[in-house]
């Protein structure tokens, strides 16, 4: 998959031939996943999520998690559909965007990160200085964060096959 021995999978001829139909991967992809994501964290942060407690610390180590896998053009080239649709939009994939969000959480104080709500104008100021960004790069990471919340909190409460738990254990 790439120039270095980490690289390296076990060939699968059906998965090749589904990458190249453009029908993705996803057992490539979940076996990676299983191998990196904890399963005492996942309960976790299910347990979190449940309490409404899900916050920019949780959302860092997800950040991070989802790293591990590999590069996100990687890990969206395993989804079925994909290579259709970035023919389709010209999609393009920008890991810098999520060294951005990184810099900026890592630029928060721990009451910040577990209270996003307490960020005012001076410390978005703070925070886009600390973080090498602007205060709209910020702003734009807070109203992401708080849509995301909300998604998590309606899936937790009725979400798809018996809510978020499915998607983590």
């Amino acid at each position: 998959m790439g120039e270095k021995i980490e690289a390296l999978e076990l060939f699968h001829p059906d998965r090749i031939a589904s990458k190249i139909l453009g029908m993705g991967d996803i057992l490539t992809l979940i076996e990676r996943a299983q191998e990196e994501f904890d399963e005492k964290e996942a309960l976790r942060l299910q347990e979190k999520i449940k309490k409404k407690e899900f916050d920019l610390e949780d959302f860092l180590q997800q950040l991070r998690q989802i790293k591990k896998l590999g590069s996100l053009e990687q890990i969206l080239s395993m989804l079925p559909g994909f290579s259709q649709l970035k023919q389709l939009k010209k999609i393009q994939v920008d890991e810098k965007e999520l060294i951005k969000i990184e810099a900026i959480i890592n630029s928060m104080t721990k009451e910040e990160r577990r209270n996003y709500k307490i960020i005012n104008a001076s410390r978005k100021r703070r925070i886009a200085k600390g973080s090498g960004t602007t205060v709209q790069d910020v702003n734009r990471l807070l109203k992401n964060f708080a849509q995301t919340k909300k998604i998590i909190e309606r899936f937790s409460k009725k979400g798809p096959m018996g809510g978020i738990g499915s998607i983590f254990g």
